[in-house]
Parts: structure tokens; C-alpha cells; sequence
């Protein structure tokens, strides 16, 4: 008993050191050291990502001709673990570069959906109720639009928290869900390989072409074209719905084709319109400049 009592204490004390680290903003971010260290660089013949462990560790992923989506080469990486002294040895500190998708900011066209901009007054008109929003007029994870699409082009742009010592899904994770019922995921995958369940990825379907996610606390963008499933009069599906996807301006999935929903996909197949949905696993992701262009309706 008592063996089994110190091991709980061990586990909830882990647990209390893990989530004191978790930041939701730049401005609190860089209470952390490593935050000021952590991100991209990029020297004449690699790009590297350095990505925060927490404590004053690091991996730092080099990448032969530069970053992924600017100059990478598709070569064999090398990952290296370092502490703040080592690399500061190894890197050019002062080579580092901030990337910006080219689609922040983008403007909604005619006939689009404006469902998030920020400058709402309540959020009840596209939002269904327990949507929140923060004191900075960011949306939290954790909703349902009141609006349903069928065939839509949309934006969004998201913001992954910085948690330096958190690991694997448990690190800035969210997820968009189309229709709420195909997942684009969203994690803190910097540097990681660029698998399904990471940032870009179609959660259990498929692989990003590239693992375009940008260092934790960057504004991302998702820019998505979406075909819904088809169905014929009887109700029987007769085509699956397909996504395009743009991670910060690079297409990662080319009319990919979505056989079955997501597993935790909160609305099931049918031929009915379904809402966007941002999932809520228990991370504070925050998102802003959400339209959704029905492309189905003239």
C-alpha cells in the first residue's frame, strides 16, 4: 500500500510539473528560456528545427538544402538531443527565421460563412451554446458550428500552446473536424515525421505529404476544399467524401478520398449537411479567421 501511495504521488506530481508548463501566448511563453531558443533556422546548406523538451533540453532535426516546403531536399534528417550549451556550440543562433503562411489573414470571399472573426458580439448566431471565447477575443477548443455544409471551401487559422515537456498526443492537441465527421488533425507535431495523427494529417486515414507545422505559438493555417460523400435516394452511399488540404500554404492531401468517418467523430455518415467542429482533447489551442464557402449551393 504504501509503495503504491508513493507511486501515485510520483505520477500526480509529474503530472502538476507537466501541465505548470503549458503556455498559451507568446507573451507568457517566454517566462521559458528555451521558448527564445526553440524554432527554426536556416543556414546555406540545411534548415534546422529545434524543438523544446523542457528543463534546458533539446532535438534539433537538421534537413539537408533547408526547411520542409523551403529547400529541403528529401534527404535522410539527422536528429540530435542537446542541452541549451550544446546548442548554442552547434547552430548559428543567429540564423534563425520566423515563416508565416501565406494565407493568414485571408479574406473571405462572396457567399462565404464569416464564423469566426473576432469581431462578433456573442457567438450564439453560428456557434452552438458553451462555445467560448477568450479574454484576448480567441476562440477555444471544445465546439460545434449551428451552421451545416455540404461541398465548402474554408480557411482557418489555429494556434498550438506551447508545452514544452508534454509528449506525443498530449501535446497541443485538437483536431477540425468536417462535417464533424472527418478529422485534419492538429498537435504540436514541429519536427516530428509528419504522420496521420499529427498536424496536416487525416487522423487514421492518411499521412501528410509533408510535415508542414510551423513551432508551437506560430499562427497556422488550414485551407481546405471539401467534397461531401454521395448518396443515392435510398440512402445507400455511393461515393466517399475527399478532401483537399493546405497546411500554412502547402498542399499536404490532393483529393484524398475519406472512406469512413473518424472514430471519435462526434456525427455519423448520412447524407445530411454537418457542422465544423474543434475538437477539445485538453489542450487550450485558440483559433481565429474561420469562413467556410458553400461551393454545393449557388
Amino acid at each position: 500500500m504504501l509503495r503504491n501511495l508513493v507511486l501515485l504521488s510520483v505520477l500526480v506530481g509529474f503530472s502538476a510539473a507537466t501541465q505548470a508548463q503549458v503556455y498559451v501566448s507568446p507573451a507568457e511563453a517566454k517566462k521559458d528560456p528555451d521558448f527564445a531558443l526553440q524554432g527554426e533556422y536556416k543556414e546555406e546548406s540545411r534548415g534546422i528545427q529545434v524543438i523544446a523538451m523542457g528543463d534546458g533540453n533539446f532535438q534539433a532535426v537538421f534537413y539537408p538544402g533547408g526547411l520542409p516546403g523551403d529547400g529541403w531536399n528529401g534527404e535522410a534528417i539527422e536528429r540530435v538531443d542537446l542541452d541549451a550549451a550544446a546548442l548554442k556550440e552547434k547552430i548559428d543562433l543567429n540564423r534563425r527565421v520566423e515563416r508565416r503562411s501565406p494565407t493568414l489573414g485571408a479574406k473571405p470571399p462572396s457567399g462565404a460563412v464569416v464564423l469566426f472573426d473576432g469581431t462578433q458580439p456573442t457567438l450564439d448566431a453560428h456557434w452552438k451554446p458553451g462555445t467560448r471565447m477568450s479574454d484576448d477575443g480567441l476562440l477555444i477548443q471544445g465546439c460545434t458550428s449551428s451552421d451545416t455544409f455540404g461541398d465548402y471551401s474554408m480557411h482557418l487559422e489555429f494556434r498550438l500552446p506551447y508545452m514544452p515537456k508534454a509528449r506525443g498526443q498530449g501535446r497541443g492537441n485538437s483536431g477540425l473536424y468536417h462535417q464533424g465527421r472527418y478529422e485534419t488533425q492538429m498537435l504540436d507535431s514541429f519536427g516530428l515525421k509528419g504522420k496521420q495523427n499529427e498536424t496536416g494529417g487525416i487522423y487514421s486515414i492518411r499521412d501528410p505529404d509533408l510535415n508542414m507545422c510551423l513551432p508551437p505559438l506560430a499562427w497556422q493555417t488550414y485551407d481546405v476544399d471539401f467534397t461531401a460523400a454521395r448518396y443515392d435516394d435510398d440512402g445507400k452511399k455511393t461515393s466517399n467524401a475527399k478532401l483537399t488540404v493546405k497546411l500554412n500554404g502547402v498542399l499536404v492531401h490532393k483529393d484524398v478520398e475519406l472512406p469512413r468517418t473518424t472514430t471519435a467523430a462526434p456525427v455519423k455518415e448520412n447524407p445530411s449537411k454537418g457542422p465544423i467542429y474543434l475538437q477539445d482533447h485538453g489542450n487550450p489551442v485558440r483559433y481565429r479567421n474561420i469562413w467556410v464557402k458553400p461551393t454545393d449551393e449557388t
